[in-house]
This record gives C-alpha cells, structure tokens and sequence, in this order.
C-alpha cells in the first residue's frame, strides 16, 4: 500500500512541483492543493496537510524539506525571506509583517501537528502560545466589541487576536494540550458556536488593509433548516475538529448538518445521497487539503468514498461504535 500511495498521481506531482527551498506554490497561506495539474493559489500548508491527509510517510525527502521552512517559521526567525507572499505588502509596514508571521506560525503548527509531530517541544510550544493568545482575546472587553468603523469601513478592533482555522486546527490535533487547557477549550467552542457577525469587515494594519480568510468570530458553518450546506469540504473539516475536541454538542449547526448527511447513508453506511454527478466540494477553498482526497470522478463509488470516510472518522473520534461490513 506505501508503494502504491507514492505512486498515486496526486503525490508524484506533489513532490514533482515543490521547490528546491521545500515550498509549493508561491508562499505558506495559500489554500489551493495540487492534484492533478495546475491550480490556483497554492499553499505550503494546504499541500502539506493534502499531503499528510493521503498518509503519505513523513521521512519523505518532500517532508523533510517542507519541515525545514515550517519549524524556520516556528523559530521566530526574522529572516525577510520568509515573509514568502507577504514580502512585498509588509515592505514598510512592521504592523503587516508581524501579522503575518503570526499566520504563517500559525499554519506552520497546524500542518506539523497533522503530520504527528504533537509531541514534540517546538510544535507544543507554539500550540500554547496560540492559545494564550486567543485564551487572553476571549477574557478580554475586545470580545463584546469586535468592530470598529473609519471612514466608510468597518475594521476589526486592533486588540483582537481572534481565532483562526489553523488555530483551532492546531488545538483540535493535540490531546495533550487539550488536557492541560480544558476550561480554555471550553470557552473557545462557546465562542465559536455563537453566529457568526454577518457584517463585511477588513483588517486594518498600519496603513494597510487585509481581507480576512480564516478568521473565525463565531460559527463558520452555514445550513439551511435541513442540513444542506454549499461548503461540505469545510463542513467536514469543521465537524472534524469539533470532534477531536470533544465539543460536537457545542454546534446546532454541525449536528444539523452531520444529521442529514448520517441520513443519507445507506445500510451499508455508505454515502449515499441522490443526484451525485461529481466529488464533493467546498464553496470557500478553506478545507481543499481534506476533501476531495479521491481525484477520479467518474465511478459512484469514488464520488462517495471521500464523505463515507469522513463520516467514520467523525463516529470514531466521537466514541461511536462502527460495523465494518
């Protein structure tokens, strides 16, 4: 199975298009995956954690030349060059380029700890001052007011340190930390199981202006009454998450939405939902690396293996009893 897993088209292209400096694409953030020719917007992380996702083996040379970049980010190394996509934007702006070494740290523990390395000192380290920072936000007044307006903007107020999808990504993968932080993980899923704020808001920096993307304010799920979403990727990963934490009662919205899809499984438990012409999908691009995993489209089987695999892997991380048939 080692050998057929290297020898799958997504990962032969994988380690075919990484560079010499042991990134993908143009930077660390980007959320697009390489699987089967170009893509958009590709990031060190997202093809890390793909990846990682697949069980590719870590002692890959791709791995050891990825970990070198992540654990330099981890390093608080200062070097310019590893501002990677946000050299030219933080030129002359201190405010920007701390930011965003805050997020590329952050990406760097959330794909380090997928990879397994939960144990070890520089990723445990990191983890637990991403929950300092987003446990010292959740006790703060910053919290009740979240925006700012100038001029015809709204901005996010300056001392928020919000969570971010890596972030809780980061928690959700190391049990140990949930352990030692429980009433913190607590206060974070309350938080993130309140509505989102609908209003459009920017990050301002300096002088200059960020969109956020994986800022997190509140419940990032979006369903309808009946448990339809347009993001499943993001669905997924999401419920995912609630799970490893042992917070999947904290989300009316994720069991509404993990309720319809259990329906739609046959007695097989297989995924089985009518109409399905191609693989499942995310709106927002935000959970690419997890879902699909499967490239190949054109068998039922194979546009329904990624959601069914998912979906035992929520049951298990809850403490469900599974039947293998």
């Amino acid at each position: 199975m080692r050998d057929e897993l290297l020898a799958y088209k997504p990962v032969v292209l994988s380690f075919k298009k990484q560079k010499k400096n042991g990134i993908w694409g143009d930077g660390i953030l980007g959320s697009g995956v390489m699987r089967t020719g170009p893509a958009k917007n590709v990031g060190t992380v997202s093809q890390y954690r793909y990846l990682a996702e697949l069980g590719v083996p870590t002692d890959q040379r791709g791995f050891r030349l990825a970990d070198r970049i992540l654990f330099r980010l981890l390093s608080r190394d200062e070097d310019p060059s590893l501002l990677f996509e946000f050299a030219k934007a933080a030129k002359g702006s201190p405010e920007l380029t701390n930011w965003a070494r805050n997020q590329m740290r952050q990406g760097a523990t959330v794909a380090l700890a997928a990879a397994g390395l939960i144990e070890d000192p520089r990723v445990r380290g990191a983890a637990h001052r991403i929950a300092s920072d987003i446990s010292q936000f959740l006790r703060s007044e910053v919290v009740e007011k979240l925006f700012l307006r100038k001029g015809s903007r709204t901005i996010l107020h300056p001392e928020a340190t919000p969570p971010t999808l890596h972030a809780v990504a980061a928690i959700a993968y190391m049990p140990s930390l949930q352990r030692e932080r429980a009433g913190f993980v607590e206060r974070l899923c309350a938080f993130l199981a309140a509505p989102a704020p609908k209003r459009p808001y920017v990050i301002l920096l300096g002088k200059r202006v960020v969109k956020p993307t994986t800022q997190l304010l509140g419940d990032p799920l979006v369903a309808d009454s009946a448990g339809r979403t347009k993001d499943l990727a993001l669905a997924l990963h999401w419920i995912e998450l609630l799970a490893r934490m042992g917070m999947l009662s904290s989300s009316q919205t994720a069991q509404r939405i993990l309720g319809r899809l259990l329906s739609e499984c046959d007695a097989n438990g297989v995924w089985n939902p009518g109409g399905l012409r191609g693989l499942p999908k995310g709106a927002t691009g935000l959970a690419d690396f997890a879902v699909p995993l499967e490239i190949d489209a054109k068998k039922l089987e194979h546009r329904q293996s990624d959601v069914t695999f998912r979906l035992a892997l929520i049951a298990r991380l809850a403490g469900w009893t599974l039947e293998y048939v």
